[in-house]
């Protein structure tokens, strides 16, 4: 009863409308800024780099494997091998194009939570919530938004880390998922009881580890199988249209699952790449919108395609008729959707060594994207709490997602995976409403951006300038502490 009443609300937000909303938000916005996921490629990588944190915020490079930490999940490994398994190799296409129109997405809702940020008890809080009551001046749209995501990144979304996680651990070596969600427990609750900066400090050290180490095997997958680059590309064009014959009767689920998953591993324009982004400490807003934008590139582009690549290589793979519920090419029998066609991927050209690593680098995707997860609630817990009650509030958000992470630990992987959409479906609705009625401000940054940079100068901001309303923190130009500006010189 329950599966299916979740899975009743799973098609109504997911339906073929709130697809072709999000196509169109992400071509709107390229034209309109002119397609700078292209003309800034170069800014971005040098941005990445630049930048300092202070006591109040956190360097852009912080910020961005903040934001990795929670693109950079699950999504990226089981979230692959659901999308081929539902929408055949053709769904590979699907992430590809929606990533692309995606980063301008990113761009814009990143970009609105630099200027619209605020200080709360000397750290930089700003997001989805905040834009959309200081921009639109809808207080009971913030406060939806913040109770939604509140909820999802609380409630129902960090069960879908902690059940792969269980599971791999459980197909790799046989511990029991209860044991599993407990060691989790034990470890998200030591960092999340250390606050903002030590979630920064965790994320700075381990997303680049576990990135590079999963690219490496990847790498070594695609170079045994090099000869057989033409041939899958092929395969993944043709299906992506409907001209390959075996896959050409579930086009739309190419399509769909293709977005949806996509979406899922890049999380461009649901709003949560725009938290992180909001604690970043930097001299204009442009800034961090580009490196916000840069970072869905290397979510999707590396880690997303060498999960395909392998899955699609080695064909460990399976293909479902979801109409039917018959499979249309069955190359692991018995084995369901999720992280074991990759393990089993890897296992084809490192015998034996496949479950135990997909396993061990899954565990540290989405152990950090828990991370970012928390990070996000907090800050809508943030501007929903204020005042006395504030501390009691977050003692309890971290209670219940400790408890979210257990109970995830044990459930099905369908039902957490069901879950998990109808918070994301929920963040997607109601931030694309939001920056696409807050376009204006992101575009002024951008154009200032754009002819500070020609003139030769490291740009900084001024709100005053352009009239924008509630933007406090930009009011009279970029300025930092004295005792930030201490810390820098020496």
């Amino acid at each position: 009863m329950l599966d299916q009443i979740v899975n009743t609300i799973v098609n109504w937000l997911w339906s073929p409308v709130l697809v072709a909303f999000i196509v169109f938000c992400g071509i709107y916005f390229s034209i309109r800024t002119r397609f700078l996921q292209i003309r800034h490629i170069k800014e971005m990588a040098r941005l990445i780099i630049s930048g300092k944190g202070s006591d109040a915020g956190v360097s852009s490079f912080q910020a961005l494997v903040m934001s990795l930490s929670g693109r950079i999940g699950v999504g990226n490994i089981a979230g692959t091998a659901t999308g081929i398994a539902f929408g055949g190799p053709g769904a590979v296409f699907w992430m590809w194009v929606i990533t692309f129109i995606g980063a301008t997405s990113a761009f814009v809702e990143s970009t609105l939570a630099q200027i619209y940020k605020e200080k709360q008890d000397g750290e930089y809080r700003g997001g989805p919530a905040f834009y959309i009551e200081k921009g639109l001046g809808w207080k009971w749209f913030a406060v939806i938004f913040a109770v939604a995501t509140l909820l999802a990144m609380s409630f129902l979304m960090p069960g879908i880390q902690a059940n792969a996680i269980a599971d791999g651990m459980h197909n790799a070596f046989g511990i029991d998922k209860s044991i599993t969600g407990l060691i989790v427990v034990a470890l998200v609750g030591f960092t999340i009881f250390g606050g903002v900066k030590r979630i920064a400090r965790v994320a700075e050290l381990v997303v680049p580890f576990m990135a590079a180490g999963y690219l490496l095997i990847a790498i070594a997958i695609i170079v045994v199988n090099f000869g057989k680059i033409p041939e899958v590309f092929g395969l993944i064009f043709r299906s992506a249209f409907g001209a390959e014959e075996l896959f050409g009767g579930i086009l739309g689920s190419a399509v769909m699952w293709g977005v949806k998953r996509g979406l899922y591993a890049n999380e461009a324009g649901q709003g949560t790449g725009a938290h992180p982004a909001a604690a970043a400490e930097v001299s204009h807003p442009a800034k961090q919108g580009l490196v916000q934008a840069f970072s869905i590139y290397l979510d999707v582009f590396l880690v997303v395609t060498s999960t395909a690549m392998m899955i699609l290589f080695t064909n460990q793979y399976n293909v479902i008729n979801e109409k039917t519920g018959k499979f249309i090419t069955e190359n692991l029998p018995g084995l369901e959707t999720g992280a074991g066609y990759t393990q089993a991927a890897v296992d084809t050209i490192l015998p034996g060594f496949g479950p135990g690593f997909v396993a061990i680098a899954l565990f540290f995707f989405a152990f950090t994207t828990i991370y970012a997860y928390y990070y996000i609630a907090e800050t809508n817990l943030a501007y929903l709490v204020r005042g006395r009650f504030k501390g009691l509030a977050f003692l309890a958000l971290k209670l219940v997602l400790i408890g979210s992470i257990f109970y995830g630990s044990i459930r099905t992987a369908t039902t957490a995976w069901a879950m998990g959409d109808i918070g994301l479906g929920i963040m997607v609705w109601l931030n694309l409403i939001a920056i696409l009625l807050l376009f204006k401000p992101a575009s002024i940054a951008l154009k200032d951006y754009e002819q500070q940079l020609k003139q030769g100068i490291d740009p900084v901001f001024n709100s005053s300038k352009y009239g924008i309303k509630n933007a406090d923190f930009w009011k009279d130009g970029y300025h930092k502490s004295q005792k930030d500006k201490e810390k820098e010189i020496s």
